[in-house]
């Protein structure tokens, strides 16, 4: 072939002939498209054209690449004429030459291209030398060309090759670039080497196969490039390690910068601020220390004191309504709001600035070449300049949305959070701690939601506005038939948003009902367990959780409606718009519709937004109504006390005429007509039955309780102790500080007087040892230490104490008294609540209240004398010391003189010195202290669970697999997949079927043209309705599957699970993590399919036409999937970061609405409030950076996917005219037209899915938590009759809570006879609660047995065991609800027989005051209840019971001294033929049992009956007994 040996290429020369000769081509006459084309732009196919411009790139390069060298030769020469190099740098720099290497696939490819591609550019010279002539140019611009080819590739080889030498990991910036630009170079020259010879019928000559050959191995190293690794690794990179990160943990030191403050306007554009989180994401897992500040703007203490100024203004002028929230929330966002509704409509406007050239397109490519070219490439030029505004104003409302969602989120939370603090007594019984977690995680959530879609309420207009106008230049009056019918579609909205708000309103309630029982069984897991009413609690829970399923349901279907009924819009819109075209007789040419079509397309996203908008709006509407309603609560009155300086009087306390009411609307007080005056220094003992306001009183004092009457008047700070321990997640030290300075000697001392110091040596870390939640490691008595030294360490005027000392032994409880109250308090004002008689003969000022009001009043002596109601207090107590000492005399010798008396007494203060030695294992009981032989740290807490990594493949298997093994996953892509071939058959049989212009004739009739496109249209919108459907079910069933098995495995959980998961954490994965699964996995999962298969379409379409653009696809694609392995492992870990900072912020809320009271006693408001915001703004940190990593993300795919449409653009305006059809390469155009959106749209989707993906990773951790044993063994069932005598056989048993810990119970054996009553002594740590905990197997022993009635209680279920056994716990608990459901959740007793109960346990007259009667209102905790009534309510459980076996740990430590005796006589008439286990502290409650059993050390160090232990007067239980009946007298 004549042409096949040329200098450059044959295609490029058959162009020069044709230019040089003619061959008609340029005689005027002649309508050939070339010679046309030619006379515009002559030089864009001449050979010598192209080679001058590469020629020129290439000489750049090189000059580059030489300068570089220059460069680094003259600064090493520098560098070496000023200094020597260190010995140091020498030896290191030795080191890392010595370091082995292993040269990867990638690098030997690199050297191997390099090497081709060099020989061919050698080639090209030999065969230009070989061919006589040269074609079409002269010759030194073809040898210039070629010369500099050879040698630009015979640098980058060199380099290439030193790159083993240097060890380098990664290519150089410049030899990258290089290498894409060489891609580039090839692909244009054989796109126009294939197309000259395809239009001239040639053969491929030599030059053109060389030229094929090049772009093989370019397209090799442009992957390379892309991935950015030479193949180089260090083998022992150990020693490298240190010279490449000398300091790993200098950011942590160091304070955090901020990237985003530090940005220039260009890296804000472009989202290159992110760069430097990327690259340390990419080389290793993110650590939270690992991610940059957020902007000084954006810290929550400034937006949360800039909204609190906000509401207090708009309260001032407008009153606080639900409608003055939502002023306040608009003014707060008004200014960011205005800027990106700014960018917002530039971004709508700039989206229709395609479908209106479209048609111009078409025409252009059909022949209407009136200024040439130029006006193809102008409209090319507007295409892209319109894809580009619309990109850089789309990137930036979207995340400047998020961005203003985060700060309002940040607002909320903190008005939330000191809301809680404040709120009254009657307005938090209102709310539980579920519901206000609720409004912190969930409506917060959706408010925020709808910041992001607020801004489509102006687009929505403008982009309806475009359309029309698009619509009426192409298709005249015709355009309002498509208004006429987007309008009715938009229309038909409104009825189904108020339906979606209804339902998402009914959901809300269901959740809240559901987060609020399970919050309370999570509280109350020990009790359930211990009374076997797991399962009933669980069945409780799955029927709230049937009842959100049932409204989840209604809600998902309705959806998958909406979806059909949007995603059919276009086909409708476009059915009716073109019917009405063909009925009025516009004539329809294939550039109107295709321009009408993309417009169509354009009303897409408007029409698809409406739903989600409208729905989100009746998701935030709710929210933003339930929180303003939360805002809107009453508080605590500021004016129920008044301070008085301390100068102005010497009484510390005075209410005069005081009457005070739980409920302020309530007609009868709580507690009335109360006068008292306490001096400075007083000690006021504050006594009385169960429920008669002793705890009321002290919360009148600290203004907790509504002032109905009279005046409070306090002098001085506050101290107070309440009755249940609240103890805060961190270590001791900080729960005794509580936020004052670290003053160790004063520590110390205070220490010491609250009984702590054996305590804090028998921990892992002393001080510094974890505490778990709410103190779960931790025994009573421990708490309520912790909580004493607490209001000592706060050095106070005046201290409140609410009963501390029924939680510890009588040793303890004395010590605390002497060495604290009368200690070191000496000098403050006191006043505490007890029910101990001997700790009131010290008091200044004894109160006895009945009925709320104070009855009695004066000292221990005056009041004995008066004889109305003290002394039956004290009578009890005296009967209970009465016990003790005949018990202790008629065990031993009566004639002991008084020397003999004084000798004991300082025997025993001897002996007093030696407890620290018998007291044994501290903290081992009761909820096992597992912090004892924890590591180093001394935690119990650990931190939350977090995979790293990628989200495993099983984790999605197992999402998918869920629902009838998968099998419908199948069925839902099928029915995409047709709608999209149903979509694109339409759109081509329209552009195909329609004429390039109105003079052409029509393929087909118009009959059928609209006939065909009607079936196309209707059968893809059928295939929308079946996916949507079959999503919604799939994704449902699955939720409900992964709930139930997680809700299974979490009440199934041992106790140690819960003793070590803060609550938060779980309830973080029943809350928000359920509702990704409930609401929004199944379609993020499904996008990821619908979006490729999008694409693959649109592909498809553009690729058809202009088959080039297939092939830099493959390019594109190859960067996109660069990108996104980049993007993901940082995005990846900002998510995990952000999901698990959440829950530190809600465990924090939740631990202070628990000890609000407190928070405000000790004034401490200001700093919890303070810690609230440090984690707000810990946990904005990864959302703000995950966020932008997103944008980043998009950014740059949506600037790739331009760049193909430009390419694509350019291609068709360069073709010759006639070469395609035009109306076909409209229809490309219109579709990629949304390729930005699509290709940006699938990664984000796949990136987006792996965010979300990590609920459901959440969710399936807590699906694999070890189990308990078998509730029920069907192999070892005892009998219906079991236990009958109860005789308790202990053999070697031995206990420890962890395989880590040392042993708790040491090889204890003994056996309790049947129908005795037994009790269970020793001092606090001994192992009593553990000795009860291996009972009822809430701790499985390591070794031994435990049989009662000869069952073994190891072989048989857990529910046949605790069912059988009765306890009465130390923390009485009872659930929110009615007093029957209380005290018989199962309802397997009669009301007669209930209230016999109740009569029986003194509560009958309390319930029968109440209007409901057993229907009576228990609030959450039981709060509406005293403790000592809770712990009545406790025995009525167990008297309703009825086992033989029955356990009393510590059951009457509550209650006063005459409850108590009422109680144990009540216990010995009904039990009195039953086996009774007895925990006491109270030594005269076990002093009548059949035999005593004392616990040292975790063994049994006595057991015998009480009398022979009494006649040995070393015997540890004598010891016990004169200590209780020494106090008792010496107080």
């Amino acid at each position: 072939m004549e042409g096949g040996w040329s200098l450059h290429s044959p295609a490029f020369a058959r162009i020069h002939e044709m230019f040089l000769h003619g061959a008609g081509f340029l005689d005027d006459s002649s309508d050939s498209t070339i010679s046309q084309y030619l006379r515009k732009w002559p030089e864009i196919y001449s050979p010598c054209f192209w080679t001058s411009t590469f020629a020129l790139i290439q000489l750049v390069f090189i000059t580059i690449i030489v300068a570089q060298f220059l460069f680094k030769r003259i600064r090493w020469c520098r560098q070496r004429m000023k200094t020597a190099i260190p010995e140091s740098n020498k030896h290191s720099g030795q080191e890392q030459k010595n370091a082995d290497i292993k040269l990867g696939v990638s690098y030997q490819a690199s050297k191997v291209c390099c090497l081709l591609i060099l020989t061919s550019h050698v080639l090209r010279i030999l065969l230009l030398q070989l061919q006589g002539r040269i074609i079409g140019c002269k010759y030194p611009p073809f040898v210039l060309g070629e010369g500099l080819q050879v040698l630009s590739w015979i640098i980058l080889s060199l380099a290439v090759f030193s790159l083993d030498k240097t060890k380098s990991a990664k290519h150089p910036l410049t030899i990258r670039a290089w290498w894409i630009f060489n891609f580039m170079q090839s692909v244009i020259i054989v796109i126009f080497d294939l197309r000259l010879s395809l239009s001239d019928h040639q053969y491929i000559g030599y030059a053109e196969l060389i030229d094929l050959f090049t772009l093989a191995n370019c397209a090799c190293l442009f992957f390379i490039s892309a991935r950015g690794k030479t193949g180089i690794t260090l083998i022992n990179s150990s020693i490298t390690e240190p010279l490449l990160s000398p300091s790993a943990g200098q950011q942590t030191e160091t304070e955090r910068i901020c990237l985003y403050s530090r940005a220039s306007v260009l890296d804000l554009v472009t989202f290159s601020w992110m760069n430097p989180l990327f690259a340390i994401g990419y080389k290793k897992p993110l650590d939270k220390n690992d991610v940059p500040d957020i902007d000084a703007r954006d810290f929550a203490d400034l937006l949360s004191d800039s909204f609190r100024r906000i509401v207090a203004d708009v309260k001032c002028r407008h009153g606080l309504s639900t409608l003055s929230i939502y002023r306040a929330i608009f003014l707060f966002i008004r200014r960011k709001a205005i800027i990106n509704a700014a960018f917002a409509v530039l971004c709508a406007c700039a989206s229709y600035v395609g479908p209106s050239l479209i048609n111009n397109l078409v025409k252009f490519l059909g022949g209407e070449r009136k200024y040439g070219l130029n006006k193809g490439y102008l409209l090319a030029a507007a295409f892209l300049s319109a894809k580009v505004v619309e990109t850089v104003s789309q990137r930036q409302w979207i995340f400047g949305a998020r961005r203003l969602g985060m700060r309002l989120r940040a607002a909320l939370i903190s008005q939330i959070y000191q809301k809680g603090l404040r709120l009254s007594c009657t307005a938090r019984q209102k709310h539980t701690s579920g519901e206000i977690i609720n409004y912190m995680s969930v409506d917060i959530q959706r408010i925020t939601d709808v910041i992001w879609y607020i801004n489509y309420i102006w687009m929505l207009p403008i982009q309806l506005s475009l359309a029309v106008y698009v619509l009426y230049q192409n298709l005249g009056a015709g355009a309002w038939a498509g208004l006429a019918a987007t309008l009715a579609i938009m229309a038909c909205n409104i009825p189904l948003t108020r339906l979606q708000k209804r339902l998402q309103s009914k959901i809300m309630t269901a959740k809240d009902k559901r987060m609020k029982a399970t919050t309370e069984v999570l509280r109350s897991m020990k009790i359930l367990k211990l009374q076997a009413w797991d399962t009933e609690y669980l069945q409780k829970l799955e029927a709230l959780r049937r009842d959100e399923h049932n409204w989840l349901w209604k809600s998902v279907r309705l959806s998958a409606f909406t979806t059909f009924i949007f995603w059919g819009s276009p086909a409708f819109i476009s059915s009716i718009t073109f019917g009405t075209c063909i009925l009025m007789g516009i004539p329809l040419t294939a550039g109107t519709v295709l321009s009408a079509l993309a417009t169509f397309r354009m009303l897409q996203d408007p029409i698809f937004t409406l739903p989600d908008l409208l729905s989100v709006f009746a998701q935030g509407k709710v929210s933003a109504d339930r929180v303003a309603q939360y805002l809107q609560e009453e508080e605590l009155k500021c004016d129920t006390i008044t301070e008085v300086p301390r100068s102005d009087t010497d009484y510390d306390v005075e209410i005069d005429h005081g009457a005070f009411s739980w409920e302020f609307v309530n007609s009868s007080p709580t507690i009335t007509d109360v006068n008292l005056k306490v001096k400075r220094g007083m000690k006021v003992a504050i006594c009385g039955m169960v429920g008669s306001g002793k705890s009321s009183l002290l919360s009148c004092i600290l203004g907790e309780m509504p002032k109905l009457a009279g005046t409070v008047r306090v002098s001085g700070r506050k101290a107070y102790v309440p009755q249940t321990a609240w103890i805060l997640s961190g270590n001791i030290r900080d729960n005794i500080l509580f936020g004052n300075p670290y003053d160790k000697e004063k520590y110390q001392k205070i220490i010491q007087a609250c009984a702590l110091t054996k305590d804090l040596e028998l921990f892992a870390n002393g001080d510094l040892t974890e505490i778990g939640e709410r103190g779960i490691n931790m025994s009573g008595g421990q708490k309520q230490r912790i909580q004493i030294a607490r209001s000592v360490y706060e050095d106070a005027d005046i201290y409140l104490f609410d009963d501390p000392f029924s939680a510890v032994d009588a040793h303890t409880g004395g010590q605390l008294f002497k060495d604290c109250l009368m200690g070191i308090l000496k000098d403050k004002t006191i006043l505490y609540v007890t029910h101990q008689v001997e700790f009131l003969p010290a008091a200044d000022l004894i109160l006895v209240l009945q009925d709320g009001k104070i009855v009695q009043r004066g000292k221990f002596d005056d009041l004995l004398q008066q004889n109305i109601g003290f002394e039956a207090i004290v009578g009890a107590h005296s009967q209970a010391i009465e016990s003790v000492i005949n018990a202790e005399s008629s065990s031993r010798i009566l004639s002991t003189d008084n020397q003999k008396l004084a000798d004991s007494d300082d025997e025993f203060e001897e002996q007093n010195d030696t407890d620290d030695q018998i007291q044994g294992i501290i903290k081992q009981e009761s909820a096992h202290d597992v912090s004892q032989g924890m590591n180093e740290k001394g935690r119990l807490t650990q931190d939350e669970e977090r995979e790293k990594g990628g989200i495993g493949k099983k984790v999605y298997w197992a999402y998918l697999k869920a629902v009838h093994g998968g099998a419908l996953a199948p069925l839902i892509v099928a029915a995409q997949s047709f709608f999209q071939i149903f979509q694109v058959a339409s759109n081509y049989w329209m552009a195909w079927a329609c004429p390039p212009t109105s003079a052409t004739t029509p393929r087909v009739g118009l009959g059928l043209l609209f006939t065909v496109y009607i079936s196309l249209s209707i059968g893809s919108a059928f295939c929308v309705l079946g996916r949507s459907m079959l999503v919604s079910l799939v994704g449902l069933l699955t939720a409900e599957k992964f709930f139930k098995n997680m809700l299974h495995c979490i009440l199934r959980a041992p106790m140690s699970f819960f003793d070590s998961t803060p609550t938060g954490r779980i309830l973080n994965r029943v809350s928000n993590d359920q509702s990704v699964l409930d609401l929004e996995m199944a379609n993020k999962l499904g996008w990821c399919a619908f979006s490729l298969i999008q694409l693959l379409g649109t592909i498809g379409v553009m690729s058809q036409v202009a088959w080039p653009v297939f092939a830099i696809f493959i390019p594109v694609t190859a960067i996109c999937y660069v990108f996104q392995r980049y993007y993901i492992p940082t995005a990846r870990e900002l998510a995990r970061l952000s999901q698990i900072q959440r829950a530190p912020i809600l465990h924090h809320f939740a631990e202070s609405l628990t000890g609000a009271a407190s928070i405000r006693a000790y004034g401490q408001k200001d700093r919890f409030s303070k810690a609230n915001i440090s984690l707000v703004n810990n946990h904005s940190r990864p959302w703000f950076h995950n966020i932008s990593a997103v944008e980043w993300l998009c950014f740059r795919l949506n600037m790739l996917s331009n760049f193909v449409f430009a390419f694509s653009l350019t291609l068709l305006v360069s073709l010759p005219e006639g070469f395609i059809n035009p109306s076909i390469a409209g229809l490309a155009v219109t579709y990629a037209l949304n390729l930005n959106g699509q290709l940006s749209a699938i990664t984000w989707n796949i990136c987006n899915t792996e965010n979300k993906m990590i609920s459901v990773e959440r969710i399936m951790q807590y699906s694999r938590i070890p189990s308990e044993a078998p509730l029920i063994v069907d192999d070892h069932r005892p009998p219906n009759s079991w236990p009958k005598d109860g005789t308790i056989n202990i053999r070697n048993l031995e206990v420890r809570y962890a395989e880590h810990l040392p042993s708790v119970l040491r090889n204890i054996s003994c056996t309790i006879p049947g129908r005795k009553k037994v009790g269970i002594v020793g001092r606090t740590g001994s192992g009593k609660s553990t000795l009860i905990q291996a009972l009822f197997r809430i701790v499985e022993p390591r070794v031994g047995t435990i049989e009662i009635d000869n069952v073994d209680l190891s072989k048989i279920g857990l529910h046949d065991l605790r069912g059988r056994l009765s306890i009465i716990p130390q923390d009485p608990t009872m659930f929110e609800g009615t007093v029957r459901g209380n005290l018989d959740p199962l309802n397997e007793y009669s009301d007669q027989h209930i209230w016999e109960t109740l009569d029986k346990c003194q509560l009958g007259d309390i319930v029968r005051q109440s209007p409901k009667k057993l229907d009576s209102t228990v609030v959450e905790n039981g709060e509406n209840w005293s403790v000592g009534q809770r712990q009545l309510f406790c025995l009525g459980r167990v008297l309703l019971k009825r086992s033989n076996v029955l356990v009393l740990d510590e059951a009457t430590a509550s209650v006063d001294s005459s409850t108590d005796a009422i109680i144990q006589q009540t216990l010995r008439e009904e039990f009195g033929d039953c086996t009774v286990l007895t925990v006491a502290h109270r030594i005269h409650t076990v002093i009548d049992s059949d035999l005593i059993l004392v616990f040292s050390e975790g063994r049994i160090i006595e057991y015998d009956t009480p009398s022979r232990l009494l006649e040995d007067e070393k015997s540890e239980f004598s010891r016990l007994i004169k200590e209780y009946s020494r106090r008792s007298k010496g107080f």
